[in-house]
Formats: C-alpha cells, sequence, structure tokens
C-alpha cells in the first residue's frame, strides 16, 4: 500500500462547556456477526476496534458532566425507508431486514450502558442531523462544540461531520474511538475531515485538556 498522507494534526483546546459527545451508530449489527450484516457476508469485525475507545470516552464523558447523545440506524416497517438500492450489498441488506425498526439488532451494545436521561436519535440516512431531530436538541441543549466517535469512519461518522462542521459547530472527531471496514479508509476519512470539516483528537487528549479545566 502506498504511503498515507499525513493527517492534519491538532493541539488546540477541546472545551468542555458548551459540549456533548455524540455516539454515532454504536449498535449490536455493526459488531455482531450472527445479525443480518454478518450473515449476507459482511465481516463487521474491523468495526470492534471502535468499542474500548467509544466506551471510556463515553464513560469520561458522564464523569465531566458533558452530555452524551447517541444515534442509531434504524429503518421503518417494511423497509419504506430504505432508499436507492446503492450501496455495498443494497439488495441483501433489504432483503435480510437489516437495521428494521423493532429488531433486537438496532439496540445499543451493552458496553455503551445508556442511561435513561441521555437522548438516543434514529435516523435513516448517514448524517445524524439528515431528517432528525438532532439540530433542534442540540439548540435547546445549547450545545456549540461537538465531540464525534463511532462507526464507521468513513460513512455515518464522516457524513455526521461534514454536516455538523457546515452549521458552525466546533467538531471533533476522535480518532482511537471510530473505525471502518478497511484502514485506508479510516485514515483518509480522518484526513478529510481534518482539513476542512474537524479536527481530529484522541480519548487521551480529551482526557487531558478536560482535566486542566476542572
Amino acid at each position: 500500500m502506498a504511503e498515507l498522507h499525513p493527517i492534519r494534526a491538532y493541539s488546540g483546546p477541546i472545551p468542555k462547556q458548551d459540549t456533548a459527545l455524540l455516539v454515532v451508530d454504536m449498535q449490536r449489527a455493526f459488531f455482531d456477526e450472527n445479525d443480518s450484516l454478518g450473515r449476507i457476508g459482511i465481516d463487521v469485525s474491523p468495526l470492534r476496534e471502535a468499542i474500548p475507545g467509544t466506551t471510556r470516552l463515553v464513560n469520561l464523558a458522564r464523569e465531566n458532566g458533558v452530555p452524551v447523545i447517541f444515534t442509531r440506524y434504524v429503518y421503518s416497517v417494511g423497509g419504506v425507508d430504505f432508499g436507492l438500492e446503492y450501496g455495498a450489498m443494497a439488495k441483501e441488506r433489504l432483503e435480510a431486514a437489516s437495521l428494521a425498526h423493532g429488531s433486537d439488532e438496532i439496540e445499543l451494545i451493552p458496553e455503551m450502558g445508556h442511561q435513561p436521561n441521555e437522548v438516543v436519535i434514529d435516523k435513516s440516512r448517514p448524517s445524524s442531523f439528515y431528517g432528525t431531530r438532532l439540530e433542534p436538541v442540540l439548540t435547546g441543549m445549547r450545545i456549540r462544540n461537538l465531540i464525534v466517535c463511532g462507526v464507521t469512519a468513513n460513512i455515518c461518522v464522516e457524513s455526521t461531520v461534514r454536516d455538523a462542521g457546515q452549521r458552525d459547530y466546533n467538531t471533533f472527531v476522535v480518532s482511537d474511538a471510530v473505525a471502518e471496514f478497511l484502514p485506508e479508509r479510516k485514515h483518509y476519512a480522518l484526513y478529510g475531515m481534518a482539513w476542512s470539516f474537524a479536527h481530529v483528537v484522541n480519548v487521551d487528549g480529551i482526557s487531558k485538556a478536560w482535566a486542566a479545566t476542572a
């Protein structure tokens, strides 16, 4: 594989005030080979790379009083909002009722430890902003800074980060709390986001920044 271009470095502040952690699609279907994606032949094992960093980040946010917002990728009954059949194995995913409303596989993984007071945004497109109530929720919570993690880096995370950046949220994406099916896709997703839409940081950097403002 050719040498990868370096990701733009960031060494500035990571705010804790007016900040929310947005956890994208940490659902069972994206990690369990026995659920629909695995059953139709998609290897979900690389996505498990996101679990340790995201778990640590969620706990860190709670310890620091930073609100945690989760998203879930969910299709309505009958897949009526599945849309045009594009993307990896779209026909097979639709036939397998992947991410179907009411199925167990849409639930957040236990490692997230979802709390009753934490908002969950359901969506049927990659961006967490498209066709959802996320933006009114952020407005109501007076949020201007977003820290984004989850799966997958190149699709739902990047789509969300691009939309956040274009809405002038001060946006951070956490490199060791996202995952992708292929490592080069993760790298160039982070590369592109860092170029125009977000600051790329890591969990240790967030922990140190927040500890300094305690």
